[in-house]
């Protein structure tokens, strides 16, 4: 007579002796075999026999060969050098002239010698800054795509930008009526250099960015400025809401420019007052924040047809319009 089965018992199991844990059988093979050698320390690798022949060289009395450069290396290095290239005529010698420390001056080979590039060697040789000849393709290379050299480059370092409350302070120190401009959201480095470079042909002191979503004075804007960045004094601020409410507290009159102002420019009664002019970028304008800081937004009076001016255009006429009333009102 068969035994009867106890419950849970299929009866189908072929195992046999202890069937808990495996008496650490499989301990090593959970260990691993540890951090896998360096290339050079395996000696059926490439890289080992290399290195072992290399070994057997030098014990007979060989020199070591020099370690390969790493180009990509190289490169990389190249590609992190944060100094800046200032091309063409006015822009160098304009960076000569305000004494910025530059590492080297390029000469393009055969340039035409007229009385700017004259000044620029003068100042070089002056102030011991090395002057190299290179070919007109290297200047090309050192230019960018966009870049018109003229025959001349100038080194530089990084730009140091000026803080905002310092810039306000200065102007103030002086005695004169601070005119400033600030951007919202312009990133395009020509139009920053633009705005530059007419922030000093209508007297205003100073220009000032946010420290994110904008340009900032590159070798692009450098050379679309004309050299004025070497005058006008570029600040950066950390927010630039909080820095214009700190303005407004200090007795500046913050000046939006918006098509759909509720003042227009002509008809603007604050010129003569310490004046803050700031524009968007072309397509989304203003933030937000910063149109609730303003004092006043302000439209410039333009055809139908024509939808909107760019950044630069736009401050360019601004300053150009406080400029004339200041001097109207001076003269009166």
């Amino acid at each position: 007579m068969a035994k009867p089965k106890r419950a849970g018992n299929t009866g189908n199991s072929k195992k046999k002796g202890p069937q808990k844990g495996t008496g650490g059988h499989g301990r090593k093979a959970l260990e691993g075999k540890g951090p896998t050698p360096k290339a050079a320390d395996r000696s059926w690798h490439v890289a080992g026999k290399r290195k072992a022949a290399q070994d057997r060289y030098v014990a007979a009395g060989g020199k070591p060969k020099a370690k390969p450069v790493d180009m990509n290396r190289a490169a990389r290095a190249k590609k992190n050098d944060d100094t800046e290239t200032v091309t063409g005529r006015n822009s160098v010698l304009e960076a000569l002239r305000a004494k910025i420390p530059a590492t080297a001056l390029y000469i393009a080979q055969r340039v035409e010698m007229d009385d700017r590039v004259k000044e620029m060697l003068a100042i070089a040789t002056h102030r011991e800054i090395p002057v190299l000849e290179v070919t007109r393709p290297e200047l090309d290379r050192m230019s960018g795509i966009d870049g018109v050299h003229q025959g001349v480059a100038l080194k530089v370092p990084p730009y140091t930008y000026a803080h905002p409350q310092d810039l306000l302070e200065q102007i103030f120190d002086t005695g004169a009526t601070p005119l400033l401009v600030a951007l919202d959201g312009v990133t395009d480095p020509r139009n920053l250099g633009a705005i530059i470079r007419s922030t000093a042909a209508f007297g205003g002191q100073g220009v000032i960015i946010p420290q994110r979503r904008s340009a900032g004075v590159t070798s692009t804007a450098w050379k679309t400025s004309a050299g004025a960045a070497a005058r006008v004094p570029v600040a950066m601020a950390s927010n630039l809401t909080s820095t214009l409410k700190e303005f407004k507290k200090q007795g500046v009159f913050v000046l939006g420019l918006d098509g759909a102002g509720d003042v227009q420019l002509p008809k603007l009664e604050l010129a003569d007052r310490p004046v803050l002019i700031v524009c968007g970028s072309e397509g989304k304008g203003l933030s937000r924040l910063v149109t609730e800081t303003c004092d006043q937004i302000v439209s410039i009076p333009i055809e139908a047809a024509t939808e909107s001016l760019n950044a630069g255009i736009a401050t360019s006429v601004a300053l150009y319009q406080v400029a004339t009333m200041r001097a109207a009102q001076q003269g009166e």
